[in-house]
């Protein structure tokens, strides 16, 4: 792996990293009802598609970080799914 590769896959790794602040607060709060889930449906569609051109081209640096963006958006769309019409600090 060259620099430039190393470089390119700590920095995706880092992007892709870049849902998890969301993730943990939908399941702290229990609430996502303030979040687009099309955002996130993009973002895995998107991603999936580049971890299969990563795999086409076997570069592990294009992989990685999309990898983790179709962890992290799935994960945050199951707690859309979970939390997005309800708050724990609705009054019911």
């Amino acid at each position: 792996m060259t620099i430039l590769a190393g470089l390119a896959t700590i920095t995706g790794v880092l992007l892709g990293l870049g849902s998890l602040p969301q993730a943990i607060k939908i399941f702290r709060t229990k609430s996502a009802r303030d979040i687009a889930p099309t955002s996130y449906v993009i973002m895995v569609f998107g991603s999936s598609v580049w971890i299969l051109y990563g795999l086409e081209l076997k570069s592990p640096p294009v992989m990685i970080p999309n990898i983790l963006g179709v962890i992290l958006g799935t994960v945050i769309l199951v707690g859309w799914f979970r939390y997005g019409k309800s708050s724990k600090n609705t009054i019911n």
